[in-house]
């Protein structure tokens, strides 16, 4: 199955079956659900046992379907379907070209997969659509300020405390592919204003985008262009923020497109944060030994901030 097939059915929504071997073979089905989700099904002899899965984000259920047991493999998170679909395709490979039992084919697959564990890997698909907004956010200011100071503007990649610090005001950008606005926040510090320069927040929400959707490596290439075309004195310092990442090498077919209009918001008082006040009720001593936080925030149903800077008050769009 190729992915880019999967893809369009999976941004529709359609569940759809796809049967992997012959009339005469034990059944093999690739299935995508109508909720946004894969699955490889398995038929089972009478004799054959249900594989058992060694890790808790792959599940492993025997059901019966059109009269035949079945072993069903899932994920547990659908972040990972990208991936999970390899993981699939590899076990398919198995059962029908190298005539392994369902058992043997699940747990030769993860074997070999282990065994690749314990490399890098370039970027999680968590950071891609991190760096999908930021590169969404880098076009809206560049639309306002130009590309020279909006590559001039961008921290992300340098680890700063704020993604981007334009003229006036600093810019935290948060990007997820889930149907909610639910963030995860890194430390303290993350939505701390600087002294005399207010902070915004932008929230982008982004779904797997089938034929009509961007890649990462697409987004890259194309603020490539428009920096060499409009602000080539600045390629120098977007080459240097791009070296700072793991960006894809070859393929990249994992494509998106903007599910929801961004939200931009002041971070205020009233805005849901946690930072190092929290701990003044604690013994000195006590609250010294609490380093960092990580936390998660739902900002689903907020309307947008009153009054954003200009440069944010325009159309947004992936690269």
């Amino acid at each position: 199955m190729a992915w880019s097939e999967v893809e369009q059915y999976l941004a529709a929504g359609l569940g759809v079956t796809f049967p992997l071997t012959s009339s005469t073979s034990s059944r093999v089905d690739y299935v995508v659900t109508d909720d946004h989700d894969i699955a490889l099904h398995l038929q089972l002899a009478p004799r054959q046992r249900l594989p058992r899965s060694p890790h808790p984000l792959i599940r492993v259920e025997e059901i019966a379907y059109e009269g035949m047991r079945m072993a069903r493999l899932r994920t547990t998170q659908r972040m990972l379907l990208r991936d999970f679909h390899d993981f699939l395709c590899s076990v398919a490979d198995r059962v029908t070209i190298d005539r392994r039992t369902p058992e043997q084919a699940f747990g030769e697959t993860v074997r070999a997969w282990r065994a690749l564990l314990g490399r890098p890997r370039e970027l999680t698909t968590e950071r891609r659509i991190g760096l999908i907004g930021e590169l969404t956010v880098l076009g809206r200011l560049a639309a306002s300020n130009g590309w020279g100071k909006a590559v001039e503007s961008w921290n992300g990649p340098l680890g700063e405390e704020h993604d981007f610090s334009p003229y006036g005001f600093d810019l935290e950008v948060k990007t997820t592919a889930s149907e909610g606005r639910i963030h995860s926040i890194h430390g303290f510090n993350q939505l701390v204003p600087s002294p005399d320069r207010p902070l915004w927040f932008v929230s982008l929400q982004v779904t797997r985008g089938g034929a009509e959707g961007r890649t990462l490596t697409q987004c890259v290439e194309a603020v490539r262009r428009e920096v060499s075309e409009h602000a080539p004195g600045a390629l120098d310092r977007l080459e240097l923020l791009l070296g700072r990442l793991d960006l894809p090498h070859g393929h990249d077919d994992e494509r998106w497109r903007l599910r929801s209009t961004p939200l931009v918001l002041t971070v205020d008082n009233r805005f849901p944060r946690l930072d190092r006040s929290l701990l003044a009720q604690l013994p000195t001593e006590a609250a010294d030994r609490i380093r960092d936080i990580d936390y998660r925030i739902d900002l689903t149903g907020l309307p947008p901030s009153a009054a954003p800077p200009a440069a944010l008050m325009g159309p947004f769009a992936l690269a």
